[in-house]
């Protein structure tokens, strides 16, 4: 384990003002520096810890204006650096998450083997059975647009905020740009692979007792969607033509343009055939049915290429090659 000073943890503190005294005490001593972000809380959490906690590692920052879960973990991020820490942590202010973990989340990163690792509660198959169904629902769906739109076809459980990143890598991060609120985990794998960074789940279990999630199924299906969409667009135009140039750039837009052929061609004929009662050719159905397979097949291949093309490589440890023969 490296020194402790360089390990820091970011809890955004926003109505929860029972739970996160216990929160701050059972983050151990490998940690030295606690940032308490106040969302403009209006529990006045931040006060509550000022005036109630007496661990020499907190430090409150407040927001004059709540700005989302997503703009509390940056203003921690900020000060987290700008006091020198190698690794933040981010954990919920609510109790859900299990401090005792935070050397787990820490390892794969100290260790090299990655810039960023998350919670993933979905590991042990028999412990998601506790998680309640409409939750469970929500992140199956969110999962599945995640790997889309981010490129990490090999993590899980997207809305997860248990995290931990290498400053290295966070240094990088556009935080102007970053999604503030509910979006803020996902926008983050999206931004990290464009930068190339590793990402790690970190197995864990959640723990629910009387708090009401905020995540609603009608953001998942609209506003969600449309953001993974968007992601989605602006990940193939960065990583595929902007950045970089493969076989896989020229196969998707073929394929998919084969396969509108197809689909318009042959539906066209279709019904010009039904509607004057004849079978439609032979030669007719091939000049459809063709485009269509090759479009399938050439899609098909994108995606295999896009599957084996997570990250592998630590981006903070390019950076540290970077630096030493600068």
């Amino acid at each position: 384990m490296h020194a402790p000073d360089q390990i820091a943890v970011v809890i955004p503190s926003y109505k929860v003002t029972r739970h996160i005294l216990d929160v701050i005490a059972g983050i151990g001593a490998e940690v030295s520096h606690i940032y308490v972000v106040d969302d403009c809380c209006p529990d006045k959490s931040g006060a509550h810890v000022r005036a109630h906690c007496g661990d020499p590692r907190v430090r409150v920052i407040e927001h004059e204006k709540n700005q989302g879960v997503g703009g509390a973990v940056l203003t921690g991020y900020r000060a987290a650096m700008d006091d020198g820490a190698r690794i933040i942590v981010k954990i919920d202010g609510d109790g859900q998450m299990n401090t005792a973990l935070i050397p787990g989340f820490i390892a794969p990163i100290l260790a090299g083997e990655a810039d960023y690792t998350k919670g993933n509660r979905f590991f042990n198959l028999e412990r998601i059975r506790a998680m309640p169904p409409m939750r469970l629902f929500g992140n199956a769906m969110l999962s599945f647009m995640t790997k889309l739109s981010s490129g990490y076809w090999d993590v899980f459980d997207p809305t997860n905020g248990y995290t931990a990143i290498h400053a290295d890598a966070a240094r990088f991060l556009p935080f102007d740009k970053i999604s503030r609120r509910y979006f803020f985990e996902s926008d983050m794998l999206f931004r990290l692979n464009t930068l190339g960074a590793v990402v790690v789940d970190v197995p864990m279990d959640a723990v629910y007792a009387d708090e009401v999630s905020n995540l609603k199924i009608s953001k998942v299906v609209t506003e969600f969607a449309a953001k993974h969409l968007r992601n989605f667009f602006k990940r193939l135009f960065y990583n595929y033509y902007l950045r970089n140039m493969s076989l896989a750039s020229i196969e998707l837009p073929l394929g998919v343009l084969l396969l509108l052929f197809g689909i318009v061609y042959g539906a066209t004929h279709w019904i010009e055939s039904a509607r004057h009662g004849v079978a439609t050719p032979a030669g007719t159905v091939m000049v459809a049915a063709l485009p269509l397979i090759m479009g399938v097949q050439l899609v098909l291949a994108f995606l295999a290429y896009d599957i084996a093309a997570v990250p592998r490589r630590p981006l903070h440890r390019k950076i540290s090659f970077s630096k030493r023969h600068a």
